[in-house]
């Protein structure tokens, strides 16, 4: 099973973001973390899975989360469940919130695997984007990391930024693959509502979306090619592009999203965290608050089966996924992966062809040179990966 732990705080919220995270003081910090730890204690109490392949701590800037929370956190977390010995461990940190000795601590935490939020290595664009790291600053954290036996590092790259040109995404690239990092994640700009990028830029992502000419994003097709010069450029060098958005080199994968790609089950826990149990999802309480006030009256109360029971739909929403939705996920999760679907798997999980469902479909984006069939095994083509949005969405059932 893979473990999710959201950790919500931020030093200074991104103008683009729109993740479920914010500025909060210590005594939050340390009743959120209290109220996690309950969690993981919840869930190991009422279910038996317990043994973890991969643990993935995010945000937020679980960087900015003081030591002994962390701490606190991972000894819960390996109390309560079997963490497997080789398992993936990864911490997201922000490079202006990490010094050379947080790394080191990390190590002795059992974190084996850090994701670095870089997005660009111009600093005008980080400026734009509301960073608090100049390239300078990421080029240190980096060093920390590797120098405290960080040997599986992730970098994260953005694209369609305003006034991004193929040079400024060319140099990006170019300062960040002579770090060589084992893997490079390569995100587009989503100009989200509720944050300051959307008051700014809302009537230009309405022109972007409709294929108009714009101001300051780029135009779609601009987009398009500033997502193929990433492609291209990694590829060059060495890096697999194993996921729409995701390139490693050869054994870099990160576990802990192949696994939700290819739909084991997961665990989330913390502020609006989301779960895959038993095709079952739940979607955590997501003020802070509230979340806090539940599982503060877990902690009081003493733990018992019917108190669990009891908490818990004031902890998460539950929906069971009924059997088409399963096939849909297992498609649209599955071929965002250039390695595809095979025949064999998706018969073995629903007990029937694949053609029995989906032959209408798969012959009409064959038909568009959108996907490709070969020896059991169904993945898109670069052409279909490159009109991934139009070529998953085939895949729902009406």
């Amino acid at each position: 099973m893979l473990l999710y732990i959201h950790i919500p705080f931020c030093m200074k919220k991104c103008a683009y973001c729109d993740f479920l995270s914010g500025v909060y003081d210590k005594s939050v910090r340390e009743r959120y973390t209290k109220a996690l730890c309950e969690e993981l204690r919840l869930w190991a109490d009422m279910r038996s899975y317990r043994r973890l392949s991969s643990v993935y701590i995010g945000g937020g800037t679980p960087s900015w989360l003081e030591l002994p929370l962390l701490s606190e956190i991972m000894e819960t977390v390996r109390k309560y469940y079997i963490v497997e010995n080789d398992a993936e461990i990864t911490i997201e940190c922000n490079p202006g919130s990490a010094g050379p000795d947080i790394f080191k601590s990390y190590t002795a935490l059992g974190i084996n695997r850090v994701s670095l939020g870089l997005q660009s290595a111009n600093d005008d664009e980080l400026l734009l984007l509301g960073r608090i790291h100049n390239f300078d600053r990421f080029l240190h954290t980096y060093e920390y990391a590797r120098n405290a036996g960080f040997y599986d590092i992730n970098v994260d790259v953005m694209t369609g930024l305003p006034a991004q040109t193929p040079d400024k995404l060319l140099n990006t690239l170019k300062q960040v693959l002579r770090l060589r990092p084992q893997h490079i994640s390569t995100y587009s700009l989503i100009i989200e509502e509720g944050t300051p990028f959307y008051d700014k830029y809302k009537f230009d992502a309405v022109k972007q979306h409709a294929g108009m000419p714009t101001e300051m994003l780029p135009t779609e097709d601009q987009e398009y090619e500033l997502g193929k010069i990433a492609e291209e450029t990694l590829k060059e060098h060495g890096y697999e592009r194993y996921e729409i958005s995701n390139y490693c080199l050869e054994g870099y994968a990160c576990r802990h999203n192949v696994g939700y790609w290819t739909r084991e089950e997961y665990l989330g826990v913390g502020l609006g965290a989301a779960s895959l149990l038993d095709e079952t999802r739940y979607s955590n309480e997501r003020d802070i608050y509230k979340y806090m006030e539940v599982l503060g009256a877990v902690s009081d109360g003493g733990v018992t089966e019917d108190r669990l029971n009891a908490r818990l739909p004031q902890l998460a929403t539950e929906q069971h996924l009924g059997r088409k939705a399963q096939m849909e996920e297992f498609m649209f999760l599955g071929l965002r992966m250039p390695a595809g679907v095979t025949r064999e798997r998706f018969k073995e999980t629903f007990g029937i062809e694949i053609d029995g469902v989906y032959a209408p479909v798969m012959e009409k984006l064959r038909a568009e040179g959108l996907l490709t069939q070969n020896a059991g095994v169904i993945r898109l083509t670069e052409k279909g990966l490159d009109l991934s949005n139009y070529a998953l969405a085939e895949f729902l059932i009406d």
